[in-house]
Formats: structure tokens, C-alpha cells, sequence
């Protein structure tokens, strides 16, 4: 059991949500407000995509990036940043020839992948640590083990804390095998992504399972997408990890009721409360996770 719990806000991520509800955040200024909101009612985290204030996809844009972070510190709100590093790594096979990229394909480097990290300085940045089938069509979302290292290295040079995102027990080899290479800072954070079209399942013995392959003496936390997002907030707090909600990941609060981030994050600090645990502040997460900034 986890007592004193870090709770992370996804406000807005990438994926088609935006024509489902008017709540999920589209330009940079709706997205920096719904992570003030989201700290405001107990997020210590915002992990936090952008998407194009035009269309409402997602985009890896910089400069998107740079003003929701700028308007998030400018507002004098104190959390915890965290930014995608996820952004670019799509291939979908083209129908006549599979060797070839065709439509929805975003494939880009590692230097871009991380230009809006290296700008903006978070104090978090997500790293997604392998390759997965992304839903039922053609879509595979890439990031090799040299893609990895990499990334890890630049990210550990900037002094940003990776979040370990691994949605198989095979990201959380690799993982551990940076660990072991010294390009990941000790303590190592881990977030257990399940329920995503093809990674693990989201159920409390898979997240048990995950959670028992990760080194010793990590920082972790486990979300589920949907309808399971609070009863896999409550496992992971059972459980003794950190939890993570928000409009990236579930867009009801209650059956046929769309929710805000705001809603979902104070939902998810009443349940723990209720498990006698606490929401930590961000500044005492940061010294949790041993963030830049800590205090020790």
C-alpha cells in the first residue's frame, strides 16, 4: 500500500477524442489551463501533449510545446511538467508496397523527437521503451533499443527524468537493461501502461505482474484507459505505486457523463483518500522522485 501517492494528470494526449468531447483540450491555451486545473484539484504531474489548434490532432510542433509550458509557469502554478517524447514514431505500411511508408506515417529522428524537450526543459519527459502494435489496423508505433539509448542519454545530459513507459513485459527488460547501462538516473521512474490496443491487458494481476519485474528500488505508477481507469488507480495505490488519470486516457467520470481533468483528478485523490492515503504536493513529489528541484 502506497500512503503518500503522486498523482499525474494526461490532459489531453493524442488520439481521436476532441469530435467526442468538448471538454479535451485543443490549443495550447486550453491545454495549459486544463493542467492548472488538473494541479488545482491535486495533480502533483501534467504529462502533456499538444495537438494542432486547426485540425485537433496530435502534433509534435515545438512551438506549440514551448507556449503551453511558458503559459503553464508564467501562471505561477506550481507542478510538475511532463512532456511526450512519443511523438514520431508511427509507420503504417503503404497497401502497395509494404517496404514503403504510406498515409499516417510519422517517422522522424531522434534529435526531433526531442526538440521540444531540449527547449523547454521539463522536468519530465516520457520514453516510450519499445515497439508495439498500435490498434487493429496497419499501425505500428516505433522505438528501437539504439532509438532508446540514445534518447536516454540526451534526456540524462539536460538533467530531464525519463518516464519509463513500458505497456509489455518486454519494455520493462529493455528498460532495465538502460538501468543497467547507467543512462537512466537513479531512482528510475516507471509508468505501467495497460489496456492500450496491443500492449498488456489492464487487470489487477497484470499490473501485478508488471510491477513485480521492475528493479529495485523504483518509482512506479499504473494507469488503465476507459472504464477501468479509477479501479486500476485504486490497484496501483494497493499495490504501493503512484497513479495517473486524466482526458488521454478516459473522457467519463460516470457512466454517459463526460468528465473534465479536473473531475477525474479529484475523483482519483477521494479514492485514495479513502484508502487512507494522501495526494503529495508537487514539491514533495519531486523530492519523491528525486526530480531537478528536489529538495533533499
Amino acid at each position: 500500500m502506497n500512503y503518500e501517492v503522486v498523482v499525474s494528470c494526461a490532459v489531453t494526449g493524442a488520439g481521436d477524442t476532441t469530435g467526442r468531447s468538448p471538454h479535451v483540450p485543443v490549443t495550447p491555451k486550453e491545454v495549459a489551463e486544463s493542467a492548472i486545473q488538473a494541479a488545482q484539484a491535486g495533480a502533483a504531474i501534467a504529462h502533456i501533449h499538444v495537438r494542432d489548434p486547426e485540425t485537433g490532432k496530435g502534433s509534435r510542433d515545438p512551438k506549440l510545446f514551448k507556449e503551453v509550458v511558458d503559459r503553464v509557469r508564467e501562471s505561477g502554478t506550481d507542478v510538475v511538467i511532463n512532456l511526450t517524447a512519443g511523438m514520431g514514431g508511427d509507420w503504417v505500411p503503404s497497401e502497395q508496397d509494404p517496404a514503403m511508408p504510406g498515409p499516417g506515417t510519422d517517422m522522424i529522428g531522434v534529435q526531433e523527437r526531442l526538440a521540444h524537450v531540449e527547449e523547454c526543459r521539463p522536468e519530465i519527459c516520457s520514453l516510450d521503451c519499445g515497439t508495439l502494435n498500435f490498434g487493429n489496423g496497419n499501425e505500428i508505433y516505433i522505438s528501437t533499443p539504439p532509438m532508446l539509448r540514445q534518447m536516454a542519454a540526451m534526456t540524462k545530459e539536460w538533467d530531464v527524468k525519463p518516464e519509463l513507459e513500458v505497456f509489455e513485459l518486454g519494455h520493462i527488460r529493455f528498460a532495465t537493461q538502460m538501468i543497467a547501462e547507467g543512462l537512466i538516473a537513479d531512482p528510475p521512474i516507471f509508468q505501467i501502461c495497460l489496456g492500450i490496443p496491443w500492449g498488456a491487458d489492464q487487470s489487477v494481476d497484470t499490473m501485478k505482474v508488471m510491477k513485480d519485474h521492475l528493479p529495485s528500488g523504483a518509482n512506479w505508477a499504473g494507469f488503465g484507459i476507459s472504464r477501468m481507469q479509477m479501479p486500476m488507480a485504486a490497484a496501483a495505490v494497493a499495490m504501493g505505486g503512484n497513479i495517473r488519470v486524466g482526458l488521454e486516457d478516459n473522457i467519463y467520470l460516470d457512466r454517459g457523463v463526460l468528465a473534465t481533468n479536473g473531475q477525474l483528478v479529484t475523483r482519483a485523490v477521494e479514492i485514495l483518500e479513502r484508502m487512507g492515503a494522501r495526494a503529495l504536493t508537487p514539491q514533495e513529489a519531486r523530492n519523491k522522485l528525486k526530480l531537478r528541484g528536489a529538495i533533499n
